[in-house]
C-alpha cells in the first residue's frame, strides 16, 4: 500500500510539493501609501548570523519558496529576517509583527487539542503523518507576494510560498486541510490539526484502508507527506504534545524538559509564556485555575510585577505537577459522566 502511494511522500532532497488550488491571499487594513512601519531596514547581524542567513536564503531559493527582487521592481513593504535556534538547529523567519498588525484576521477556527485527542478513545491502531514543511507547500497569490518581502544583507526577496510567522497561516492551512479531508473527518476516523494528520481505527484492515484513502487524496493535489516524521499503525505514539493510545493520554515529558530548566519569570511576557505552556496541559493538573490564580494576576499591567513567596511557590508547584502529572483515561462517551468544576475565586 505504501509503495503504491510513493508519490505522496517527500524523501530526502526531493522537490517540495506545491498544493494545487489553495494559494493564500492577504488583505491589509490600510491602503497606499503604506505606513512607515511596513518599510523596515534589515537588522544588524553578527558574522555567525550572516552565515546562517546566507545558508537559509540559498536553501529557500533552491526550493522555490522565495525569489530575488529585480533591480527595477518597486518595493513598498519589507520585513527584516531573524535567525532562531531550537535544539542546536537554526531557522530563518521574517519578523512579521508589523505586517501582522495591519493584516485583516482570518477567524477560521483551529480545533481544540483535548477534543481532538478524545476521539482516539477505543482506537487499537494509530497513525500520525506530518505535511512536509507544511506552510511552504501553499502558494501565494501574485497580488499578495509584494506584501511578503523580506530584507537582509543579501538584498530583498519575495515569498512565493506561504511563510511561517504570518498572521493567518494556521487558519488558512487548517481550512485547506478541512476542505480536502472533510469526508474522512466526518466519518470519524481522522483528525487534522493544522499540518498534523492522525488516523485511528479499531481494526488493522480498516487502518490500512484509511491510510490508503488519505494518501490517495494527497497525490493528485501534490500535497507531500514527510516520510521520516510518519508513525504507522502504532498502539501508542507521540502526537500534539502528548503520548497517546486508544486508552490513555499523558504529557510528553520531552516537551516539558526545556521549560523546567528555565528560571522564575522576570517579566509579564515570560510569565504569559509559561502560563500558556502550562495551560496546554491543564487537564492533567488538578485545581490548575486555583494554583495559578496569583500568577495570572501578575500578567495585568495594573499590578506591580513582583515574585512573592506565594507566587514562587505556585510557579514551582505547577512545574512539579507537570513532571508528576497523572495518566488520563480517554472518555467513553457511551457511559454516564460526573462533572467536577475547576474555577478560581475572583
Amino acid at each position: 500500500m505504501l509503495r503504491k502511494n510513493r508519490p505522496a511522500f517527500a524523501i530526502g532532497e526531493e522537490p517540495l510539493g506545491k498544493i494545487k488550488g489553495h494559494d493564500i491571499e492577504l488583505y491589509l487594513d490600510v491602503e497606499r501609501p503604506y505606513p512607515p512601519m511596513l518599510r523596515r531596514p534589515p537588522y544588524p547581524e553578527s558574522l555567525e548570523t550572516r552565515k546562517e542567513i546566507e545558508k537559509h536564503i540559498n536553501e529557500l531559493l533552491d526550493m522555490d519558496v522565495i525569489r530575488k527582487i529585480g533591480h527595477n521592481e518597486i518595493v513598498e513593504i519589507t520585513t527584516p529576517v531573524l535567525i532562531t535556534w531550537h535544539d542546536g538547529k537554526s531557522r530563518l523567519c521574517g519578523d512579521f509583527r508589523a505586517l501582522n498588525n495591519y493584516t485583516k484576521a482570518d477567524r477560521y477556527p483551529i480545533p481544540r487539542i483535548p477534543h481532538a485527542l478524545d476521539k482516539l478513545a477505543k482506537a487499537k491502531y494509530i497513525t500520525k503523518m506530518d505535511c512536509m514543511k507544511g506552510f511552504h507547500q501553499n502558494g501565494v497569490k501574485p497580488n499578495s507576494m509584494k506584501l511578503l518581502r523580506i530584507i537582509c544583507h543579501m538584498g530583498i526577496y519575495e515569498y512565493t510560498r506561504m511563510p511561517f510567522g504570518i498572521k493567518n497561516a494556521p487558519a488558512h492551512f487548517q481550512r485547506m486541510m478541512d476542505t480536502i479531508f472533510w469526508e474522512e473527518i466526518l466519518e470519524g476516523w481522522m483528525v487534522v490539526y493544522i499540518d498534523d494528520i492522525i488516523i485511528y481505527s479499531e481494526t488493522w484492515e480498516d487502518h490500512v484502508k484509511y491510510i490508503d484513502r488519505v494518501l490517495s487524496k494527497c497525490t493528485p493535489i501534490n500535497l507531500k507527506i514527510s516520510l521520516k516524521k510518519c508513525n504507522f499503525g502504532q498502539q501508542e505514539l507521540l502526537a500534539l504534545g502528548h503520548k497517546v493510545s486508544g486508552l490513555s493520554l499523558e504529557i510528553d515529558q520531552n516537551k516539558v524538559a526545556a521549560v523546567l530548566q528555565k528560571p522564575v519569570p522576570k517579566s509579564i511576557k515570560e510569565m504569559k509564556s509559561f502560563l500558556g505552556f502550562a495551560s496546554y496541559y491543564r487537564n492533567h493538573i488538578k485545581n490548575f485555575a486555583h494554583i495559578t490564580s496569583s500568577l495570572y494576576k501578575l500578567c495585568s499591567r495594573d499590578v506591580v510585577f513582583e515574585i512573592t513567596k506565594e507566587r514562587k511557590d505556585a510557579y514551582e508547584r505547577i512545574k512539579h505537577e507537570l513532571t508528576n502529572a497523572p495518566v488520563l483515561i480517554l472518555p467513553d462517551f457511551e457511559l454516564p459522566f460526573k462533572l467536577y468544576i475547576d474555577a478560581a475565586c475572583s
